[in-house]
């Protein structure tokens, strides 16, 4: 899997232009939701290649991250004209860089793209490392390849814009970047005031986090190992994530990877001897600024059955990335059903659900 290029942008149109010109073409697409298409094109208008490009919007939020969607986008770019040699642009969330990245790797045996990620979470994880995908059958990114964008450009101006709840959603995939990498990173994002955000400093806390995902997925492109180490949080989030669309209570990605990285951090505790402050740390930042997902009881094996379809699992059996300290990972980790269940007891009493 080729590496992609991942620009951290001083002038937004000028690198688009360069990124643009690196990647010869013989027709320009441009993939935005109903958001971005109304809050973020106009601010590339202004380029020449922009101007001209065939515009594919799609429906916003994750809801939409649907094989009825990526058939529309398929549908545009065939009317239009689209060949092998077609580019496309996706600017957006992570809904957006994701689905957009699996119709590029579909189209015609794949086209060329690049991501503009337009939210701290598309920023810091979905737009960067190759995963491509839509959602399937009720399950998060059930189909998919992995295919990276030729560029990836961050214009961090573009998260002046994000409210609260999609400013949160992405800051949870950086304290997991944290915890998978040291204990300095992770003091800075713990320390960092999220109420009056200092949007200098968060470009650079933007620039470490996607570093720590570009040096795991150059090692591993494809998860065979050390990439599983991204997974951290996930395998429970994941779960959270299902249960929540299919009893029509949806919720952010971040915010699901948040409250499965408060179980994740338990059982790293009790089976590979996490610290307990650093845990204690970690949980009380995710209570002050998340607040918490609730179930009950009788909904524990609902979750452990969503779990079992995790893609890490092998033979049926439920597999956990887990920490012994930050930086110090236990890769393929396993736990039982009792242990999930008292992981669920956890949560619960420590979350106030």
């Amino acid at each position: 899997m080729s590496k992609q290029e991942v620009i951290l942008c001083h002038e937004l149109a000028e690198s688009l232009m360069q990124a643009i010109d690196g990647c010869p073409h013989d027709r320009l697409f441009i993939l935005t939701d109903e958001h971005t298409h109304r809050l973020c094109l106009p601010r590339l208008k202004e380029i020449p290649a922009i101007s001209q490009a065939e515009e594919i919007v799609i429906g916003a939020e994750d809801v939409n991250k649907t094989l009825e969607s990526l058939a529309s986008v398929w549908q545009v770019l065939s009317q239009k004209g689209a060949t092998r040699h077609s580019l496309l642009l996706n600017l957006g969330g992570g809904m957006v860089t994701d689905l957009g990245g699996f119709a590029a790797a579909t189209f015609k045996r794949g086209i060329s793209y690049i991501n503009i990620p337009t939210t701290l979470l598309a920023m810091v994880d979905a737009s960067v490392g190759g995963k491509t995908g839509i959602n399937f059958n009720g399950l998060k990114n059930e189909i998919g390849a992995f295919a990276p964008a030729r560029s990836v450009l961050l214009e961090t101006e573009f998260l002046r814009s994000l409210d609260d709840r999609n400013f949160f959603s992405g800051y949870a995939e950086m304290l997991k970047h944290g915890l998978i990498s040291t204990r300095t990173h992770l003091n800075e994002l713990l320390a960092f005031d999220t109420e009056k955000i200092d949007y200098s400093l968060l470009k650079g806390l933007v620039g470490r986090s996607v570093s720590v995902k570009e040096e795991i997925v150059e090692q591993d492109p494809k998860e065979h190992g050390i990439r599983k180490a991204l997974n951290l949080g996930h395998t429970v989030g994941h779960a959270f994530e299902s249960l929540a669309l299919a009893e029509k209570r949806p919720v952010l990605h971040g915010y699901a990877v948040a409250w499965g990285l408060v179980c994740e951090l338990y059982l790293s505790y009790i089976k590979c001897n996490f610290p307990k402050d650093t845990m204690r740390a970690v949980i009380q930042f995710i209570k002050e600024n998340y607040g918490a997902f609730a179930f009950n009881c009788k909904q524990y094996e609902q979750l452990y059955e969503l779990m079992t379809h995790d893609k890490k699992n092998s033979a049926g059996v439920i597999n956990f990335t887990l920490l012994k300290g930050v930086g110090d990972i236990c890769l393929n980790q396993t736990a039982d059903k009792e242990s999930i269940f008292e992981m669920f007891d956890f949560y619960r009493e420590c979350m106030g659900v």
